[in-house]
């Protein structure tokens, strides 16, 4: 039976060579992308920031409701997109409407976590749900065959240019566009399994069918569907939520229920990113985690 542990833990990352959050502080952050910065909300950082002058490419400007929306004011020499690298992935960064840049940086301890896991594994099968624009995907290529499931056409497409930019259009990915709950419960009843899952569920979605996703009646479900996915020889699933009232307790307790019969870990925590300088330390998302490391 999978052990459930308590007590939080942390995954920090830190800068590097593309990117940096530079500082936080009044709900807002500053962030270097390659050879531009940006200011972003950042309702997390109560504290002030370290600088008074923030010298930045443009800024994400919000709109009135919570719920999202805004807009971006961008200095003319922003491109619509430029090529970033992390480790030996290279994508293109943009500027997108849901104010985030086409990848999340703060889940570059993950994908760093994710391999050594799958160390001493050779052709490892992993799945990425909710894949988005590949970059996770193209870290866990190294470690063998990946299917890469996500319900937007459009977000598929840039992986697949992603995957051409870092020269890695020739690895063994399955690029699909598909709803992710679906897929899942198909699998199940293909009896396929995998060595690792890394889920990344938005609070809510539509299925390229226009099946509708909310994560408060379908992760359960979805949860249950991959712990069948996998088995005593599996290493890991890593699940990821962003903007919800919700404790990454919460998201442990699901995977204990789920992963009761497997050997393993559960664990749980935050999401951060350092600010340069061994600044302070942003919070950006909670995580749970079973593992299983041999």
């Amino acid at each position: 039976m999978a052990q459930l542990r308590l007590e939080p833990q942390l995954m920090i990352g830190e800068p590097w060579a593309d990117y940096g959050l530079v500082d936080s502080g009044h709900g807002r952050k500053l962030e270097r992308f390659g050879p531009y910065r940006f200011i972003r909300p950042e309702p997390q950082a109560f504290w002030s920031p370290r600088f008074d002058d923030w010298q930045a490419d443009g800024e994400f400007v919000p709109g009135a409701d919570e719920d999202g929306g805004g807009r971006w004011d961008l200095s003319p020499q922003v491109p619509d997109s430029w090529p970033l690298a992390w480790d030996d992935v290279r994508f293109n960064a943009q500027c997108t409407p849901f104010r985030h840049l086409g990848f999340f940086p703060d889940m570059a301890p993950v994908w760093k976590w994710m391999r050594a896991e799958l160390a001493g594994k050779p052709d490892a099968q992993t799945l990425n749900m909710f894949g988005y624009t590949g970059v996770g995907t193209l870290a866990l290529s190294q470690c063998g065959p990946v299917t890469h499931v996500d319900a937007s056409k459009k977000s598929v497409a840039q992986a697949r240019e992603n995957a051409a930019l870092a020269g890695m259009e020739d690895r063994p990915v399955r690029w699909l566009v598909d709803d992710a709950a679906k897929f899942a419960a198909r699998e199940v009843r293909r009896e396929n399994r995998y060595d690792g899952i890394i889920l990344d569920p938005p609070k809510f979605g539509r299925g390229p069918k226009t099946e509708t996703w909310r994560i408060e009646e379908g992760l359960s479900p979805l949860i249950a569907d991959c712990a069948k996915l996998l088995d005593a020889d599996s290493r890991f699933l890593f699940l990821t939520v962003y903007a919800v009232r919700m404790s990454s307790l919460a998201l442990a307790a699901l995977l204990d229920e789920a992963f009761a019969d497997m050997p393993g870990t559960v664990e749980h925590g935050d999401l951060g990113v350092r600010e340069e300088g061994e600044g302070r330390v942003l919070p950006t998302a909670i995580f749970a985690r079973w593992r299983n490391s041999i």
